[in-house]
């Protein structure tokens, strides 16, 4: 099995043995540790098939889904570009991904494309691993509004955070996230002088006046997955009380915004766990069965 297949592969395919029927879709893919964790699923639940990663381009999806059709997979996850693009091409959406807008998990039953997305359930269940705390008591930043800050807003939302508050470079998409939230957060609680539902600019100005009122900040932006980036919050607007999650993850180095919390005295995590959690949700997905998470877990430890 090669470490990456390209679209061009899929024009020239060769079955293997075990069969390749699982596998990321994405556009870089060669970070994705998703084959380590599920193919040592696979392994311990004996079940004969193998999971690869594909390097496929923003116009090579469609095909690239109606390939794995022909072939039998079982499967597909998408990381970026293809978490928003994909929910027009899927045949049925589960309800929990409608709202969010975006398809991370692929199932495919029976020649049609059933889409989901588990990016807020393993969010949480992360935070519970690595924190030890449930989102009903945090006081949430997020930053970014695309699919997966849509995601882990929404399960904010939904699990009666205590405060969110959304921070994006464009301001307008922060607040149009934030009233498609509103629902969640009418009721009697009173938190004093700030809302307890609240878009921001991504402003240092704006960032520093909410660490004082935030218990936990989470990244939900690609920054930081290029080792040349810098953080997306400079360490001196961090503060020792936070929780910092970051949802990019490197095996091989610090985030930079892990770095930057462990400077300012916070407790950090990067997004492995979540990662875990969301592999674990997708292997459910597909085969209806509970995940062996000790052996997934050890496969990226």
């Amino acid at each position: 099995m090669k470490e990456i297949y390209t679209f061009a592969d899929l024009k020239s395919w060769r079955k293997s043995k075990p069969p390749i029927r699982l596998g990321v879709f994405g556009l870089p893919v060669a970070h994705s540790l998703s084959p380590q964790i599920q193919n040592a699923a696979l392994k311990a639940c004996k079940i004969d098939m193998q999971y690869a990663r594909f390097e496929i381009g923003p116009n090579e999806l469609r095909p690239a889904l109606q390939f794995a059709i022909e072939h039998d997979f079982v499967g597909i996850n998408l990381t970026l570009p293809h978490k928003v693009s994909a929910l027009a091409l899927m045949d049925d959406v589960d309800p929990n991904a409608k709202p969010v807008g975006a398809v991370n998990t692929i199932k495919i039953d029976n020649g049609k494309l059933r889409g989901f997305n588990t990016d807020g359930k393993g969010f949480a269940r992360a935070i519970r691993e690595d924190f030890a705390v449930d989102l009903r008591d945090m006081r949430v930043l997020v930053l970014g509004a695309g699919g997966a800050a849509r995601a882990i807003a929404l399960q904010s939302a939904k699990e009666h955070c205590e405060r969110l508050v959304i921070a994006n470079r464009t301001y307008e998409k922060a607040k149009s996230l934030a009233d498609e939230l509103r629902e969640f957060f009418v009721g009697p609680k009173v938190l004093g002088p700030v809302p307890r539902l609240h878009a921001i600019p991504w402003e240092e100005s704006a960032l520093r006046f909410q660490m004082s009122h935030v218990d936990l900040v989470v990244n939900a932006t690609p920054i930081g997955l290029s080792a040349g980036d810098a953080s997306p919050i400079p360490a001196r607007l961090l503060e020792p009380h936070l929780m910092i999650y970051d949802t990019v993850y490197a095996q091989d180095r610090q985030t930079p915004l892990v770095k930057a919390a462990h400077e300012a005295g916070a407790r950090a995590a990067n997004g492995l766990t979540m990662l875990l959690h969301q592999g674990a949700l997708a292997f459910e997905t597909w085969f209806g069965r509970e995940a062996p998470i000790d052996a997934m877990r050890a496969a990226i430890r």
